[in-house]
């Protein structure tokens, strides 16, 4: 199960630790989702998300303030008998003396934010989707064409490299070279980006390893990108029929998700750059609601209805 360590959450979101004697380096948050502790301040935890990071807002701590200490003691102590990962007070609210002490001696941290509750609860709940999404690595190539996050896989030594330079000098911005790690971080959004060693570089076979961001600029690169887009480089073969219309779209699949993926042969002269920024732009303006093949279909299917006849040239 993947997890995100709890240092990583203070840094991340600028936390203050209100329990310094706690060691926080050992625990890790597994839980994408923050759960705000209200009815467990009522004494009820029936159904508790103990596994969540808890985060205690103005009406929380409003709550509290009213308990009396007798209350505050059992409610603590039942509260605290629990594994939870921590508790962060929003606002900058000071938690009272009686709930740092029964989270010290329970061996809980207890956090504090500046930022509002729902604020602190969106920006968390984001980022620990990314963080703890499904992930896996594969070989290719990712580009940012025209906005379109475009992924070329191919054999290796077929041309990934070359066609992603091509499209850095044309303007475009490479993602990763080689090693491109997918992340899904919803049903609907899959995203690539590069492992932190190779992130910025291009391997050229002849010439070696390339600084694209060095050599380019800052606008040349960008550290991740949705997956719009698969682009499949294969050598040519004469004896097989390539698809010259386009009607029916294939699809490969990462992590259960569904790409659009073109499978384009390589032939010497062939501008593999320019074809990739015509797929880019096609694939998008297909989301538009135009597809280009299906109105060159209809408008032969037309023709041919009047009587004009129409058709295509080998």
């Amino acid at each position: 199960m993947a997890s995100v360590s709890l240092q990583e959450i203070i840094e991340k979101m600028k936390l203050h630790n209100l329990t310094p004697d706690i060691d926080v380096t050992h625990i890790e948050v597994t839980q994408s989702d923050i759960n705000r502790p209200a009815l467990q301040m009522t004494g009820y935890f029936e159904h508790f998300d103990r596994s969540r990071i808890q985060a205690i807002g103005f009406v929380e701590s409003t709550y509290m303030d009213s308990m009396s200490a007798a209350q505050k003691k059992s409610i603590y102590k039942q509260f605290f008998s629990f594994d939870i990962p921590a508790v962060v007070f929003c606002r900058g609210i000071v938690p009272d003396k009686a709930f740092l002490k029964a989270a010290t001696e329970s061996g809980i941290p207890v956090l504090q934010s500046d930022a509002s509750t729902s604020e602190f609860m969106a920006e968390m709940i984001r980022w620990l989707n990314v963080k703890l999404a499904p992930s896996i690595s594969i070989h290719g190539v990712l580009v940012d064409v025209f906005g379109e996050g475009v992924l070329i896989t191919g054999e290796s030594g077929i041309g990934k490299s070359e066609a992603a330079l091509e499209l850095i000098k044309r303007g475009h911005r490479l993602v990763s070279d080689d090693v491109v790690t997918l992340k899904k971080v919803s049903e609907e959004t899959l995203i690539g980006f590069a492992p932190d060693i190779t992130k910025h570089f291009i391997e050229l076979r002849g010439i070696g390893i390339i600084d694209v961001k060095t050599l380019y600029g800052v606008s040349s690169v960008r550290d991740t990108q949705s997956i719009d887009l698969v682009i499949e480089l294969e050598e040519w073969d004469k004896d097989r029929e390539y698809d010259r219309f386009g009607l029916q779209e294939e699809f490969t699949e990462y992590l259960g998700h569904r790409i659009v993926c073109h499978k384009i042969p390589i032939r010497p002269g062939r501008n593999l750059a320019v074809i990739v920024e015509s797929a880019a732009v096609n694939h998008r303006q297909k989301k538009m609601g135009y597809n280009a093949a299906q109105a060159l279909y209809d408008r032969v299917q037309a023709a041919l209805k009047n009587g004009k006849g129409g058709g295509l040239n080998a």
